[in-house]
């Protein structure tokens, strides 16, 4: 049984234009999910001179229909207070098709 303990706001990226020839990103929230969250792998590094430490994560939702808005895909973000987890991948966790399985991570300055 999948326990869904952590509500987690989903975000998808749109750019504004801004009246100059450029534009500029905000995040809209397009809802929330109820999901599981785990650890999985930490990777460290050096990013320009800073170190940077990317933790990937399994998290677990209820699914939700191909092209639907609550469906989250690559690209999109889950928000959790400060933390923001970065979706990397999306696919069906269980036989059944009633949990969705999102490979995300997350990168933490040092």
């Amino acid at each position: 049984m999948v326990e869904l303990n952590r509500l987690l706001a989903l975000e998808e990226s749109q750019r504004v234009a801004d009246g100059a020839g450029g534009f500029s990103e905000s995040w809209v929230k397009l809802g929330d999910v109820w999901a599981s969250v785990d650890a999985r792998t930490v990777l460290g590094g050096d990013t320009a001179g800073a170190d940077l430490s990317r933790v990937r994560y399994r998290i677990l939702l209820r699914a939700a229909p191909q092209g639907s808005s609550a469906r989250p895909k690559p690209g999109q973000r889950f928000v959790e207070g400060a933390r923001l987890f970065l979706v990397d991948a999306v696919s069906e966790f269980d036989r059944l098709g009633l949990y969705l399985e999102c490979w995300a991570h997350e990168e933490i300055l040092a």
